[in-house]
């Protein structure tokens, strides 16, 4: 191996950790229960280290990431070193464990990003590593690859999906007029990476009243991405929602699944069903669905992620419940007027606990994405 000094060392593991963490992204939302994991099987060359082997969690979450980049590699992977963005697992199940499989490949050095706390893995996956003579890293940029996987993580941890709050502010600080529908608040370009966190989320929700008010469809409408619409939710406890609704009309394509409460009508829960809409039992507490009991419930089905939508009641249930973990903000050079709907948070107004990940601005739009740790 090239000899090189501590620093350069540190700093060589950062650059390919920091690019498999953005290889880690290419199925996100599509890997069903597993996380979204990367692996770079990098080596020397003449002109310095080059990659020779990478992979991702596949659709379906299968075959995990190591072995795409192991299988990629081939025998160069001999002697090299692999950058995984979670610690490679330690337990067999349909295949065998994944830092078996690196073993095997003869790769010399294993850097490992963020941590995994599930039980069967959790510190064995890096014992099985050091036990057979490899040298392991751990913990680089472990920040940032537990947040490119906090979905995963957040349903191991917490027995519930990640939930993300996603609300469009005016300038003035509203999220629309009452009665009014929807309202054009930000621009074409944030529209559309709106649609991208949808592709990337394994599903998304509204309450009843948006969905009546808006009557939107919640897929992702960008070119080629129009299988990655997630699962939409309807927080509805009485079954109110329409059978002429749009997300009715196309529950027979993208799977639509209503919250309601016992005792619904019904004919009702039948005709909705018979559009392909599917049910969610549900428990009440203050005359309000128990939106903890509904997550846990969603985290058992394999969901990991959750971006809730709208509207304005919907976002404060689960911002006073402590059940949003992220909460992006896209603000609008609109102005919507005194008789508008309030924000229920804004950039001057965050819960205890949240602090800024990132800015971005997209034309007259400004978007800024607060996180709370896990």
């Amino acid at each position: 191996m090239t000899s090189r000094s501590a620093a350069e060392q540190e700093a060589l593991d950062r650059r390919f950790m920091a690019a498999a963490i953005r290889l880690s992204g290419k199925h996100a939302g599509l890997t069903a229960t597993n996380p979204s994991v990367a692996t770079l099987i990098v080596r020397e060359g003449q002109d310095g280290p080059v990659i020779v082997g990478r992979g991702a969690t596949a659709i379906g979450g299968r075959p995990h990431a190591e072995t795409e980049a192991l299988t990629e590699a081939g025998d160069l992977a001999r002697g090299a070193t692999a950058y995984v963005t979670l610690e490679p697992c330690a337990h067999h199940g349909r295949t065998p464990p994944c830092a078996n499989a690196l073993v095997s490949a003869g790769v010399a050095r294993v850097v490992g990003g963020a941590s995994d706390p599930d039980d069967r893995v959790s510190g064995k996956g890096y014992t099985i590593l050091r036990e057979s003579g490899i040298e392991v890293v751990e913990r680089v940029l472990a920040e940032q690859a537990t947040d490119a996987m906090a979905g995963y993580l957040t349903r191991s941890l917490k027995k519930r999906p990640e939930v993300t709050l996603k609300l469009a502010i005016s300038q003035d600080g509203m999220i629309g007029r009452p009665g009014e529908g929807q309202i054009a608040i930000t621009g074409e370009v944030s529209r559309r990476q709106v649609h991208m966190m949808r592709a990337m989320s394994d599903a998304i929700l509204v309450g009843v009243g948006t969905a009546i008010a808006d009557d939107p469809e919640l897929t992702v409408r960008l070119p080629g991405l129009a299988d990655r619409s997630p699962t939409r939710i309807v927080l509805d406890p009485a079954a109110r929602l329409p059978l002429t609704s749009k997300l009715v009309q196309t529950a027979g394509q993208v799977q639509l699944l209503v919250a309601a409460c016992e005792g619904v009508d019904p004919g009702r829960k039948a005709a909705l069903e018979r559009s392909g809409a599917g049910f969610l039992a549900t428990e009440t507490f203050d005359g309000r669905i128990a939106l903890p009991e509904l997550l846990e419930d969603l985290a058992a089905k394999g969901l990991s992620t959750v971006m809730v939508e709208g509207g304005a009641a919907t976002a404060r249930h689960f911002l006073d419940e402590g059940l949003v973990d992220r909460i992006v903000l896209f603000r609008g050079a609109v102005v919507v007027g005194a008789d508008g709907i309030a924000a229920p948070v804004d950039e001057n107004h965050m819960p205890g606990g949240f602090s800024l990940a990132r800015r971005a601005t997209f034309g007259d739009d400004h978007v800024s994405e607060w996180v709370r740790p896990l």
